[in-house]
């Protein structure tokens, strides 16, 4: 690693403050993936702002929304009651991401920046767009068992690696920043970004900003909530593909739902069109079939990934099939 400076800070004003004034800053609270990142030589910050003591871990019900602040632990907010009373999806996410250890560290916001785990990002010596813009992406032609299906283009196919920002974009959030011109609300399915032309950049930030909280609405999903991975191996393995999926049933007559995959894009993969089909539809195997052969629309694969083609469809459906099963 090379050298560099290292400040706390305990208000988001004065993070703020201090990210406007170092142009190569980085906010560092759990770290579990930026000193991976600065070890290996893929990310160089000059100076590290530390957050830790920033008031940002809330976990609360105000109104008909939760607050979750960034820096709310992802163990922290797995084993909440009132996360697992609403939300039971967020936390089967969290649960299923990465070690106890890491998620005891780990935290909403820092999971949110996460970068994507592609062996040709963190490989200094091999070409990426994304960690080197313009010498190329060596996963399109390399290997690429654990890259996207959806979404991909000419200059990166990685995909985005978490589990909690599978079930958060599924769940309708909503993410509240804080810059040098005041508070803003950004839509968490706006968010991410797919790679297009500029994979360097991950997310919609805007210079200077930090994420203060994430906002989720109460609905009736959590009687029938299920989050599936698929994955090499039962621990500490990112996904394969992912499913989150939310259904409110009348009955057997599905009133709302709420899908998204992990593992195959760039950014969370919101499952519009597959929501869109079987809201008004009777849950049944027939009807989650279809809504799988909708969801898989324009999915492209590449040599090594051709398996997520059909991996991605039966782990929606047996997503949809224990969300419904669920006592």
């Amino acid at each position: 690693m090379i050298n560099f400076t290292y400040v706390r800070t305990t208000t988001a004003k004065a993070a703020v403050g201090l990210l406007a004034k170092e142009k190569n800053a980085k906010f560092i609270a759990g770290g579990t993936n930026l000193v991976d990142l600065m070890k290996r030589g893929v990310t160089a910050p000059d100076r590290l702002i530390d957050i830790n003591a920033v008031p940002l871990k809330q976990i609360e019900l105000v109104g008909n929304m939760m607050h979750i602040g960034a820096l709310a632990t992802n163990t922290a907010v797995a084993e909440h009651e009132l996360v697992k009373l609403h939300f039971p999806l967020l936390s089967l996410a969290l649960q299923a991401g990465a070690s106890q250890q890491l998620r005891n560290a780990a935290t909403v916001g820092g999971n949110m920046m996460q970068r994507t785990r592609c062996g040709y990002f963190y490989d200094t010596t091999m070409p990426c767009n994304k960690r080197a813009p313009g010498t190329g992406c060596g996963a399109i032609t390399g290997y690429n068992r654990m890259h996207a299906i959806f979404g991909g283009s000419e200059q990166c196919i990685a995909v985005h690696p978490s589990d909690m920002c599978i079930a958060l974009v599924a769940l309708d959030s909503t993410v509240v920043l804080s810059g040098p011109k005041g508070e803003r609300k950004l839509k968490f399915i706006d968010f991410h970004k797919l790679a297009g032309t500029t994979p360097d950049k991950d997310n919609n930030l805007l210079p200077g900003e930090m994420i203060i909280r994430v906002e989720i609405p109460t609905n009736k999903l959590a009687a029938h909530s299920y989050y599936v991975k698929v994955r090499d191996r039962a621990s500490y393995a990112f996904a394969l593909v992912s499913v989150a999926a939310g259904l409110e049933l009348q009955g057997n007559k599905i009133v709302d739902v709420k899908l998204a995959m992990g593992g195959v894009a760039h950014k969370p993969w919101r499952l519009l069109e597959a929501e869109t089909f079987l809201k008004g539809k009777m849950a049944t195997e027939a009807n989650f079939k279809s809504a799988a052969q909708i969801a898989m629309k324009n999915a492209k694969a590449y040599k090594e990934n051709a398996f997520k083609l059909k991996m991605a469809p039966n782990t929606l459906i047996e997503a949809l099939n224990l969300a419904k099963s669920k006592a």
